[in-house]
């Protein structure tokens, strides 16, 4: 480009600006802070475009002020046939990746060729070649047909007298954006805010944003886990109308209700859940038949008699899709009326519940089952913790429910792992949290058979009214027909065999030989998992071998379930907090009274809608986990933790904390004494001079190096 062309492409950029902005006049140091010029030539460039244009009469000078006076419209994003629409993914330094259904490769487009893209767009692409060692294809966007997201979350700056910015979290957005004093609303510098995009003129200026919320000063315990949940594009408080419509609904079952449930009211049930818990979704009643079979019963809080279709807090639980777990609070699918009181099958109280009851005999098969709407009133509220001092021998007034419970789902466990299903068994890190949420100590979840208890219970529960559906259809005649009875299932498709052969590559240099075939069953990933079972490396290749997995998502079409080893599987048991458990509730009753809640079509929908919901939920629950290490581990810079290295890259190497399940990174700049490569074959960094190996379960001992709470990492360097 000329210098002319230049000159009239600025011109032109200031000319968008200024027809944009309020009252059509905007403060030259505006101008120089969105269009981020620094140097004495960028300055000098302003001013010769300003006075060009000032004396062609397109604008005027109005003291600190440039107005405008007449202009040319601006040109519109070029279009065409050969266009690809996708979601385009944006790196901190501005490169994009559009992500395209039905494509292999994601299209890379080189910073200079956004055109105006936010993550999460959708955009139209044009390809214009493909790079010749990876044969990616690369691309331009030459339009931005919706925008995808609502809203950013970032932190508030002053940059001159009167200019702000707002800087943007790293997973939020990539850019810098400029904001008016008036459209602040309050907030102030080093505050962290929500807000939206007002509009982009140029991509050489930075865009408008206006603030919504004010999340608080940045750094604090608030503003951190709020910032989380804007980055994820999550509200955690219910809209007025909502809490409304919550409260106007009635605690009180009236009686004719009850007369046309079954009545488990006298009968002996219980629920185990977690100490802090108030949203008791399930609970337990069981005995032993005098043919010696077991009569479980799995009793679910009856969410759907009191949240009907179409009404706003149907449509808001719709959204939401899911509740979301954070380390210091939950942010609830249903309004707390709901999720903690109405709904909660809460001790001592009568609560409505859809209950699965199962005769299982003694080697664990389903022999009889129902499923029936019911009334219960729970004789008692355990912890995991309490439940297990029962299993472990602790006097109880209702210890034979418990230990039957516990003789039924040793049963239930031992099947389900002989017919292949997969253990993992990953830890989980519990944080001790001081009043103002900064934690002060990590301990490790542990994994008591309590749990394994309800776990079970649970999965024989969703198991059975899948297979309900099914047997349904075979009763009409027409089994194979996905049309005839649709069901909501909650299916994992077996893993890509591609990625089972990357983790067979990362662990065979440590002495691991894991095969991995055409056709790969669940006793060969058990196998691997079971070879690595008490060493130091356990907990690495759980993690690996997870991530190589499918995901499991919803969907209509029955494919089964890898990971559990069942045929059938569908979430029945948690309609309080997980919205596909509500529409299994409504499918499951409308084949009862002989009507259809769902098409077919409709349950795919829902299925992409819930499994994206709770892909976010996990998302943001991470990142609220890795907040927490993050603070944590900064009071204890300059300390030394023993690890084991869990990945090694050309950059550097992975080392996750022991006791903790902390992971951060040690660089290989920050690697001393040596220079180290990275052995592509046996996946580690070896020096060049000591040949000292760096690689895959290593234990190490580490120093903490320094924290970023911004983009939630820890650095560490070799002790």
């Amino acid at each position: 480009m000329s210098r002319n062309q230049r000159q009239t492409s600025l011109e032109q950029i200031i000319l968008d600006l200024i027809k944009n902005s309020p009252d059509k006049r905007l403060p030259k140091d505006t101008i120089i802070d969105v269009l981020q010029l620094r140097s004495k030539k960028e300055l000098r460039r302003l001013d010769k475009s300003i006075n060009r244009l000032a004396s062609k009469g397109e604008i005027g000078k109005d003291g600190k002020f440039v107005t405008i006076r007449s202009g040319k419209k601006s040109n519109k994003n070029r279009s065409g046939n050969d266009l690809i629409q996708g979601k385009i993914q944006i790196t901190n330094r501005g490169t994009g990746y559009v992500i395209v259904d039905g494509m292999d490769d994601d299209i890379r487009i080189s910073a200079r060729d956004t055109n105006m893209a936010l993550p999460g767009d959708l955009v139209s692409v044009k390809i214009t070649g493909s790079d010749r060692r990876s044969n990616q294809p690369k691309g331009r966007v030459v339009e931005i047909v919706k925008r995808g997201k609502d809203f950013y979350v970032g932190t508030v700056n002053k940059t001159g007298s009167n200019t702000w910015i707002i800087e943007p979290d790293h997973k939020s957005a990539h850019t810098n954006f400029y904001v008016l004093p008036d459209n602040l609303h309050g907030a102030e510098k080093d505050e962290k805010v929500t807000f939206r995009l007002k509009k982009w003129v140029h991509m050489k200026a930075l865009p408008e944003a206006e603030v919504i919320s004010r999340l608080g000063k940045s750094g604090s315990n608030d503003a951190n886990i709020l910032s989380i949940l804007a980055e994820n594009e999550l509200q955690a408080d219910f809209p007025p109308e909502i809490e409304k419509f919550a409260a106007s609904i009635p605690e009180e079952i009236p009686q004719e209700e009850i007369d046309r449930r079954r009545d488990m009211r006298d009968e002996t049930v219980f629920t185990i859940d977690p100490h802090d818990a108030k949203d008791f979704d399930d609970a337990l009643s069981i005995e032993r038949l005098s043919n010696g079979n077991f009569y479980l019963g799995v009793h679910i809080a009856d969410v759907t008699h009191y949240v009907r279709p179409d009404t706003i807090l149907d449509k808001e639980a719709y959204d939401r899709g899911t509740s979301i777990y954070l380390v210091d609070r939950v942010i609830p699918m249903l309004p707390e009326r709901l999720s903690n009181g109405v709904c909660s099958l809460r001790p001592h109280e009568d609560k409505l519940t859809y209950s699965c009851f199962m005769e299982i005999d003694e080697q664990g098969k389903v022999v009889n089952y129902s499923v029936e709407e019911t009334v219960i009133h729970s004789k008692q509220r355990f912890t995991y913790e309490e439940a297990q001092e029962i299993l472990d021998g602790k006097d109880h007034k209702l210890k034979s429910e418990v230990h039957l419970a516990g003789m039924l789902a040793k049963i239930l466990m031992d099947k389900r792992f002989k017919e292949g299903a997969i253990d993992f068994d990953t830890p989980e890190p519990r944080f001790v949290l001081d009043d103002k949420g900064k934690p002060i100590d990590v301990i490790l979840k542990k994994r008591l058979f309590a749990h394994r208890l309800i776990e079970e219970c649970m999965l024989m529960a969703n198991k059975t009214v899948a297979i309900h559906i099914d047997n349904l259809k075979q009763d009409s005649g027409k089994r194979k027909s996905k049309h005839l009875y649709p069901f909501f299932y909650r299916v994992h498709d077996k893993p890509d065999s591609e990625k089972l052969r990357a983790v067979a590559e990362q662990v065979k240099p440590i002495g691991i030989d894991f095969q991995v075939g055409d056709h790969i069953t669940p006793k060969h990933v058990n196998k691997l998992l079971n070879d690595v079972k008490g060493t130091s490396v356990e907990i690495i290749v759980n993690e690996l071998t997870l991530r190589a997995m499918s995901k499991a998502v919803y969907s209509p079409d029955n494919l089964g379930h890898f990971g559990l080893g069942f045929s059938h599987y569908a979430h029945f048991t948690s309609p309080i907090r997980r919205y596909p458990d509500v529409i299994v509730h409504r499918l499951l009753k409308s084949y009862t009274s002989g009507t259809q809640a769902y098409s077919y079509d409709t349950l795919q929908n829902h299925g992409e809608h819930c499994s994206e919901r709770e892909k976010v939920a996990v998302d943001a629950e991470r990142d609220s986990i890795k907040l927490k290490q993050v603070e944590f581990l900064s009071d204890h810079i300059g300390d030394t933790f023993d690890g084991v290295i869990s990945g090694v890259t050309e950059r550097g190497i992975f080392v996750d904390l022991k006791n903790i399940h902390c992971e951060g990174m040690i660089r290989v700049s920050d690697m001393k004494g040596d220079y180290y490569n990275y052995d592509q074959r046996s996946h580690s960094l070896v020096g060049r001079s000591g040949k000292k190996r760096f690689q895959l379960g290593d234990e190490i001992k580490v120093i903490v190096e320094s924290v970023n709470h911004a983009k939630r990492q820890i650095d560490f360097i070799p002790a």
